[in-house]
């Protein structure tokens, strides 16, 4: 599958655009863009409106707190033990989309929450100090040319456990992973039989509820006024909050702990 979502490439962007895409590794701590950011650079005037509007939850810790206080009372799917010797970009991959994709669903989910006037009227959000980003490389972003084609097409097997009614975002933390086979195999084993007994899907709906519901008390620090493109942005954000980014918070988070990471 392809990702639906037209998106400037990190390497190609030039002007404003890099500059924003800069400020957004150094501020989040990564180093790579997500594709929703890229994916609102697209749109005429989103990104710097978005990154404005959201920036000051990471400068001052509030989606770092909430993202704390969500994994306090977390649920996670029991998966069979995935510990046992694997290549370094394993644990690195894992540990970068698990504190980015935790902290990016707070950031997100309030800015969709902002955007569709659903900021809880009472509530203040909670401040705190900024999580500690891994300092890690990751391996090349796979694409099906990379890859055998066994190996892509686990890929895509992959991407549909948990999402419903069908993926409409390629998860890049398995392309990230696709150049270690034997371990996304090895994910794929662990995961068919919750994804089978519905208790994956159900444990991500309940994950991202409660998240969703914090996102609300976070948006009551965005103060800035919708765009004319604020339909589209919220359109854009909310598919990744309630797929790509929603689900793979579960995932992710269920494989370290199986991996004994965390």
């Amino acid at each position: 599958m392809t990702d639906p979502f037209p998106a400037v490439a990190e390497a190609t962007a030039t002007g404003e655009t890099a500059d924003l895409f800069a400020d957004i590794r150094a501020t989040v701590g990564v180093r790579v863009v997500n594709l929703v950011w890229r994916h609102l650079a697209t749109i005429d005037g989103a990104l710097p409106w978005a990154w404005a509007a959201v920036k000051p939850l990471y400068l001052h810790g509030m989606a770092d707190t909430a993202a704390v206080r969500f994994r306090e009372s977390m649920a996670l799917p029991r998966l069979a033990s995935l510990v046992g010797e694997q290549p370094s970009s394993v644990d690195a991959v894992l540990a970068s989309y698990d504190h980015s994709n935790t902290i990016n669903l707070f950031a997100l989910g309030a800015l969709v929450a902002h955007l569709r006037g659903e900021a809880v009227s009472a509530g203040a959000p909670e401040q705190g100090p900024r999580l500690a980003a891994p300092d890690v490389a990751l391996p090349k972003l796979a694409t099906q040319e990379d890859v055998s084609p066994e190996t892509w097409a686990c890929v895509l097997r992959l991407n549909r456990f948990g999402d419903r009614p069908q993926p409409l975002i390629l998860a890049s933390m398995y392309r990230h992973l696709a150049h270690a086979p034997g371990f996304l195999a090895k994910i794929e084993t662990a995961l068919a039989p919750v994804e089978a007994d519905g208790s994956l899907r159900r444990t991500i709906d309940g994950n991202l509820a409660d998240a969703k519901r914090r996102a609300a008390v976070l948006a009551r620090a965005i103060s800035a006024e919708s765009p004319p493109s604020g339909e589209r942005i919220e359109q854009g954000v909310s598919a990744f909050v309630d797929h790509a980014i929603g689900k793979m918070v579960t995932i992710c988070r269920a494989i370290r702990t199986a991996r004994g990471s965390v």
